[in-house]
């Protein structure tokens, strides 16, 4: 029997991209129930599993209805929501106010003299930890010292959870977890998944799902500041096997990086992504963006290593295939997201 086998798992964030990947991960490992719950201001209700052991709220994690929903059952909580990402912040500082710091700060205190409870695993970001550094890039570790000078409101509400995750650990032995995602990438992310939340950036998320959409239909592959800034890519089954290891062997109150340990420009990724569609779609360069310092980074992948025997097992280019492969074969559900925003998109262009 497996840690996991006939467990009941809550995953807040669960019809999101790492959430519906990690659900499905759970399934598989044959637990008894997983509850969702999930807003859908940045996911799809399609992404969630149609299995019987599976229950969806929709509705928000803050939301005192959706919390009274939530009681002393389950084994393992994963609080992946998240007001996504950094320029939808910036856009709406309030909005990731409600939806990254009070989500977090609420579930912590409803959850705090649960007792069956082993793990409540926190979904963190490596950018908010990382050097601000466009020079060379050291690996990023777990107790690297912390800057105030944070890029946008997201990667203070990332901090912020985690300051409240060892609070909670601390005052009320709430067995908190946090995990330091580093930029994931993989199939399950849809481009204008869930409502309009205010820019561009609605519909193009992250880079990996964008170039890959933007070389599979001919479109310009933009670099901002020419594509010399580096990211940890880390391939979403090996984030959602590092979640279930912080969630079965994490230390309550410690931290763990999720990361390839693996430094990769944009533009080397960019390449990277035309070769492999075999498209012909143009580099593009355009002006570097004036809010991001966090130039290059990567995560230390030594703790991890050595207290959850986790490491990465997906190259990027594997990883990418698979990405490619996945997006070919949904581009009609993508397309669909997309349309959705069209509007709004043209009205932020004109």
């Amino acid at each position: 029997m497996t840690e996991l086998e006939n467990r009941s798992v809550l995953v807040v964030g669960g019809a999101g991209f790492v959430g519906s990947n990690l659900t499905r991960r759970l399934l598989a490992a044959g637990v008894a129930a997983v509850h969702v719950v999930d807003n859908l201001l940045s996911a799809e209700r399609i992404n969630v599993p149609a299995d019987g052991r599976i229950r969806f709220t929709e509705g928000s994690i803050a939301d005192d209805r959706v919390l009274s929903e939530v009681s002393d059952d389950y084994d393992y909580i994963f609080h992946l929501a998240t007001y996504h990402g950094n320029q939808s912040s910036i856009h709406n500082p309030l909005a990731d106010h409600e939806h990254n710091q009070l989500t977090t700060l609420k579930l912590f205190e409803h959850s705090k003299a649960f007792r069956r409870l082993k793990r409540l695993v926190y979904a963190g970001a490596g950018c908010a930890v990382a050097e601000k550094t466009f020079g060379h890039a050291s690996a990023t570790p777990e107790d690297a010292p912390l800057s105030l000078q944070m890029d946008s409101p997201y990667s203070i509400s990332k901090i912020v959870g985690e300051f409240y995750a060892a609070y909670y650990f601390n005052r009320h032995a709430l067995p908190t977890v946090r995990a330091r995602f580093q930029n994931v990438y993989g199939p399950g992310e849809i481009l204008g998944a869930g409502q309009w939340r205010g820019t561009a950036a609605t519909v193009w998320r992250n880079v990996v799902p964008t170039f890959i959409y933007r070389a599979l239909t001919s479109q310009p592959l933009q670099l901002d500041g020419g594509g010399v800034d580096s990211r940890d890519f880390i391939y979403v089954g090996d984030i959602v096997r590092g979640l279930v290891a912080c969630a079965t062997r994490g230390n309550p109150g410690g931290v763990y990086n999720l990361a390839s340990g693996v430094e990769t420009t944009i533009r080397h990724l960019a390449e990277e992504i035309i070769a492999i569609t075999g498209s012909e779609a143009p580099l593009t360069i355009r002006a570097r963006r004036d809010w991001d310092r966090s130039g290059r980074r990567f995560g230390s992948t030594e703790k991890s290593r050595r207290e959850l025997g986790f490491e990465a097992e997906v190259t990027l280019h594997d990883g990418l295939v698979r990405t490619v492969d996945w997006t070919r074969a949904h581009l009609a559900v993508i397309e669909g997201c997309i349309a959705k925003h069209a509007e709004q998109i043209q009205l932020c262009q004109a």
